[in-house]
């Protein structure tokens, strides 16, 4: 394959080479170029070959002397070269496919592509992989790859996905692994299917690849109100969660005396579900799975109370408020008070309930525009208004439901304050700086 360029960075090292946009890459050091992974693979060398292909057809070659880790500059018409690869599976709680009609595009895509997990953390199902792209990953020495397994039962697995081949590819685990290549594992629970018994045997399997497997997660099954003609599943009760989070606590003993390291986490949601007290900060190690809910309460708040104790009384007269998910309310409430007690702020956080998606989808970064403005308008007083970030699609301007930050602002006539699930910035951001 071969990619045509659409621009060159000015002052880049192809640029300074009179490469131009139109041009074609064919080849880095005489290898073929398929992707973005043997672009970022071939290119970082610090003497390369390339192959190019002018508008009229003639092949020349610039040879091209860089800095160590300096991009070449060539931008091409997407950031993976060519077409993402789509999820072949028709998992069973499957997120995407319990949305309504009627919403942006983007957000039924669903994403199973290996390079897009080495690229930006995200997990792959390993069904979309062949024997040559396993090869192509351990000789690149991609590291690390996020998967989601949900159970290491071959025949399990297959009817979870409902995919006939979800079973044999879980040899590429024990492949990729026996390779050293780094491996951070989820597993989504669904209550009476792949947790119990089910559950310690892919733990023990998964744990018998340590140090290669560096993290196993297990998440709960997030079910919304629009499953029409979708298999049925149970959500998790405080007991059942409980049961999940103490067989997770029991194996982490085992492993903390075998390993040096817990290696295996209950999300967060677990034990909020559970009722639990959320493990301390040093419980959660140097964090593995934070992005996939796995010691972001206690690492947000641990960090809120370290920059608290550098703040003092402020001035602002900014009326303020946060909203957010039924689930973070507690903790928000928490913060929020102790904020309010060290610096004589009067700072409330409100509860919105999520309407759209059912109130069991009870997490921040589900919450609509929709929701959140009608269940704030003319209800408080309030000049700006603090959400977290994950309520935003990545350009930080729309919500799910596609209004738009702008818009929310319009109807709740405040400044709508995005805030990362960072303890220091939440200060930062309820001080007014």
């Amino acid at each position: 394959m071969s990619a045509e360029i659409i621009d060159v960075q000015k002052k880049s090292p192809c640029s300074k080479k009179r490469i131009k946009k139109g041009w074609v890459l064919q080849k880095i050091n005489f290898h073929d170029i398929n992707d973005i992974l043997d672009y970022n693979f071939y290119a970082s060398e610090c003497e390369v070959l390339l192959e190019l292909q002018k508008p009229n057809g003639k092949t020349v070659c610039k040879k091209i002397k860089k800095e160590e880790n300096e991009d070449l500059g060539l931008l091409f018409n997407t950031y993976l070269m060519d077409k993402q690869k789509t999820c072949k599976n028709k998992c069973i709680f499957c997120f995407i496919d319990q949305l309504p009609e009627g919403m942006r595009e983007s957000l039924y895509f669903k994403d199973d592509d290996s390079r897009m997990s080495f690229l930006f953390g995200n997990y792959i199902t390993l069904t979309n992989l062949t024997d040559r792209d396993v090869e192509r990953m351990i000789e690149m020495h991609i590291n690390p790859v996020n998967i989601s397994v949900h159970t290491m039962n071959p025949e399990l697995r297959v009817k979870m996905m409902k995919n006939p081949h979800a079973g044999e590819v879980l040899k590429y685990i024990d492949v990729l692994a026996n390779h050293g290549t780094h491996l951070n594992t989820q597993l989504v629970l669904c209550p009476g299917i792949n947790d119990g018994e089910e559950l310690k045997f892919s733990i023990e399997k998964l744990a018998k690849l340590y140090p290669s497997v560096q993290s196993i997660a297990a998440v709960p099954v997030g079910i919304t109100k629009f499953r029409e003609n979708l298999p049925d599943l149970q959500q998790y009760t405080p007991e059942t969660a409980r049961e999940v989070v103490d067989v997770i606590e029991g194996y982490q003993k085992e492993f903390l005396e075998k390993f040096g390291t817990r290696l295996v986490y209950a999300s967060d949601e677990f034990y909020l579900k559970a009722g639990l007290t959320l493990p301390e900060n040093d419980e959660y190690e140097d964090y593995p799975q934070i992005e996939n809910g796995v010691g972001m309460w206690t690492d947000l708040e641990y960090t809120f109370s370290q920059a608290l104790e550098e703040t003092g009384p402020i001035t602002t007269k900014t009326k303020k408020i946060i909203a957010t998910g039924a689930a973070a309310y507690p903790l928000m409430e928490k913060l929020s008070r102790r904020f309010n007690e060290k610096t004589g702020a009067d700072i409330s956080v409100v509860k919105i309930e999520n309407n759209f998606f059912g109130n069991s989808i009870t997490v921040s970064g589900l919450i609509t525009g929709k929701d959140l403005t009608e269940q704030l308008k003319d209800k408080y007083d309030f000049d700006e208004l603090l959400i977290s970030s994950t309520m935003l699609r990545s350009e930080g301007d729309m919500f799910l439901d596609s209004m738009t930050v702008e818009e929310a602002e319009k109807i709740l006539d405040c400044r709508i304050v995005p805030v990362n699930s960072d303890g220091y910035e939440l200060v930062e951001k309820m001080k007014g700086e």
